[in-house]
C-alpha cells in the first residue's frame, strides 16, 4: 500500500514539474543555507583553534603592564621584565616545560642589493619549542653563541624569500642597522596568524646579542611560558603570579603591573565565540526552511482544490480518508525530502567553495546534514497535514459536483 501511494506521489510531481520545483524551492535554500553556515562556523572555529594553537603548546604570555581592563581601558606603564624573570620562573615554578624571554626590535635588513623591513627578535633555543617552531634547515644558537652574544641569527621564512629567493641563505651574512649577522638557519612557515600578520616576517638573534649591540639595554618585553603537557595552565599561571610579585615587590592589596595571558583560555572565548555565531546564524538560515513548509502547505492546498474531483471518486469508490490523508502526506514528505536532498547537494558545494576561497578548512559535519535533511522531511509532514486534513475530510457528494 505505501509503495503504490508513493508512486502516486511521484506521478502527481512529475505531471507538474515546474510547480514542483518552484514548491521545493524554499526548501532548497534553507537546508543549503543552514548547511553552508554551519560548515563554515565549524571551519573557522577550527582555523582559529589551529592558529592559537601554532603559536605553541600550552603557552603562557607573561606582560609588563595591567592589560585591558574592558572597553575604553589601556595598559599602564610599568617597569619593564628582565633575563633574570625568566630564569626565576624556569627555576621556582613547576610544571613548567620551557621559558623563553624575549625582545624585540625593528628595523631595515640589507642583503647586498636587496633590503626588507621586519622585526629582529632575541630569545634563547626555548624560543622554538616554546612558540612551536621549527628549522627547515640550518641549526639552532649554540651555549657559546647564547652567552657570548655573537651576532648569528635564524630567518623566518618571509624574510629569507624577500631577501634570498630562491638561493640558500645559510652561510650568508646580512646587515641590520651598523650590525653583521651571519645566516645559521631557517624557519619552517607557519602562515598568518590570527590577527592577520605573517608569522614568518621575522629575524631571531640571542637575547645578550639584541640587549648589547642593537637595544643598548637589558630589558625583556615577554616571557613565553610553556607548561608541561598534563598539568594545569591554571596552577602554572598562578604560581608565576605569585613569584612575580614577591620578585616586583607588589605588596598586598596592590594590583600587579604585569599580566599573564593563559592562551588556552583565549582559545576557549574564541572558540566558544564562533559557535554562538556558528548557532545563531544557523537558526536565521532555519526561518528559511518554515517559509519552505507554507510554500508547500500552499501549493498542496491548490491541489486539493484543483483534484477536489478525483479525490472525490476516490471516496465514492471505497477508499478511507486515511488513504486520501496518507496520499497528500506521502506527496508533500517527498516534495520536502527531495527539496531537502538538493539542498544538502547545494550547501555542500557552496560551503567547499566559500571555505576554498576564504581559505579555511572545510570541516565537514556529517551530523548537521542529517538534522537539516531530517528537518526538512519533518517540515513536509507539518505543513502538508493540513492541506491533506482537508482532502480526507471532504464530502464525497459535495466532491463529485465539485466543477
Amino acid at each position: 500500500m505505501l509503495r503504490e501511494t508513493l508512486m502516486l506521489a511521484l506521478r502527481e510531481i512529475r505531471r507538474n514539474v515546474m510547480r514542483s520545483i518552484l514548491t521545493i524551492l524554499g526548501i532548497v535554500i534553507g537546508v543549503a543555507a543552514v548547511i553552508a553556515l554551519v560548515t563554515l562556523g565549524k571551519g573557522a572555529t577550527a582555523q582559529v583553534a589551529a592558529e592559537i594553537g601554532s603559536l605553541g603548546s600550552n603557552l603562557l604570555q607573561v606582560r609588563a603592564g595591567q592589560g585591558f581592563r574592558g572597553p575604553g581601558g589601556v595598559s599602564s606603564a610599568a617597569k619593564p621584565f628582565k633575563a633574570e624573570d625568566a630564569l626565576a620562573i624556569a627555576q621556582q615554578v613547576s610544571g613548567v616545560a620551557a621559558v623563553a624571554p624575549n625582545a624585540q626590535r625593528s628595523g631595515q635588513v640589507v642583503v647586498g642589493n636587496s633590503n626588507w623591513s621586519t622585526t629582529v627578535t632575541g630569545s634563547s633555543n626555548d624560543f622554538l619549542p616554546v612558540r612551536n617552531w621549527t628549522l627547515a634547515s640550518g641549526r639552532a644558537f649554540t651555549d657559546s653563541e647564547l652567552r657570548a652574544g655573537r651576532a648569528v641569527c635564524i630567518l623566518g621564512a618571509t624574510v629569507a624569500k624577500e631577501l634570498f629567493g630562491g638561493r640558500d641563505p645559510l652561510g650568508a651574512s646580512l646587515r641590520f642597522n651598523t650590525v653583521t649577522f651571519q645566516v645559521i638557519g631557517v624557519f619552517a612557515a607557519k602562515g598568518q596568524g590570527t590577527g592577520g600578520n605573517d608569522q614568518d616576517d621575522f629575524i631571531l638573534v640571542p637575547l645578550r646579542t639584541l640587549h648589547r649591540r642593537l637595544a643598548g639595554n637589558t630589558d625583556v618585553g615577554v616571557i613565553f611560558v610553556s607548561a608541561e603537557d598534563g598539568v594545569s595552565t591554571t596552577r602554572v599561571k598562578e604560581d608565576i603570579e605569585r613569584l612575580l610579585r614577591e620578585r616586583r615587590r607588589i605588596a598586598a592589596g596592590q594590583e600587579d603591573d604585569f599580566f599573564v595571558r593563559d592562551m588556552q583560555e583565549v582559545m576557549a572565548a574564541l572558540t566558544g565565540t564562533t559557535r554562538i555565531l556558528t548557532t545563531l546564524l544557523g537558526a536565521v538560515a532555519a526561518v528559511s526552511l518554515l517559509v519552505g513548509g507554507i510554500g508547500i502547505m500552499n501549493i498542496m492546498l491548490v491541489s486539493v482544490t484543483e483534484r477536489t474531483r478525483e479525490i472525490g471518486i476516490r471516496l465514492a469508490i471505497g477508499a478511507l480518508e486515511r488513504d486520501v490523508l496518507r496520499q497528500f502526506l506521502v506527496e508533500a514528505v517527498v516534495l520536502s525530502s527531495f527539496g531537502g536532498l538538493f539542498g544538502v547537494l547545494v550547501g555542500l558545494g557552496g560551503a567547499y567553495a566559500a571555505a576554498r576561497a576564504l581559505a579555511m578548512p572545510f570541516v565537514l559535519s556529517p551530523s548537521i546534514v542529517a538534522v537539516a535533511f531530517l528537518f526538512s522531511a519533518g517540515v513536509g509532514i507539518v505543513f502538508g497535514y493540513f492541506p491533506a486534513k482537508k482532502a480526507a475530510r471532504l464530502d464525497p457528494i459535495e466532491a463529485l459536483r465539485h466543477e
